[in-house]
């Protein structure tokens, strides 16, 4: 599922992108983000990238989650090529994380939907 830091091609990360809140939750929703996740101020969104999903990635992913929940936005997660300056594990196109992701998934709750511990 991970492979080393620099893979050859096909590697990728997932990319987590979560739109800004406005007004007085602003200041929450950086409290809960600055320190998992970078802020672009042209897009006002933020962004976060994962490479396995481990109890890391899973706890990022759940944050994020949470997060755009309690403030009314959305997460999007799209797979990206390694950046050049990713030092972390990647995904690989091996079929077993899809395989992974589909039988760890309740039936009837929307990946992404993560219980709250």
């Amino acid at each position: 599922m991970t492979s080393s830091p620099n893979s050859p091609v096909g590697a990728w990360v997932l990319e987590a992108t979560i739109r800004t809140a406005s007004g007085p939750q602003w200041q929450e929703q950086l409290h809960r983000l600055r320190t998992i996740a970078s802020y672009d101020p042209e897009t006002r969104t933020w962004h976060a990238r994962l490479g396995a999903l481990d109890l890391a990635g899973l706890q990022l992913l759940q944050t994020l989650f949470d997060t755009a929940r309690v403030h009314g936005t959305e997460v999007f997660l799209t797979p990206v090529v390694v950046p050049a300056y990713w030092d972390g594990p990647v995904f690989t196109r091996e079929p077993t994380v899809a395989a992974l992701l589909e039988a760890q998934a309740d039936p009837g709750r929307p990946l992404g939907q993560l219980p709250v511990p």
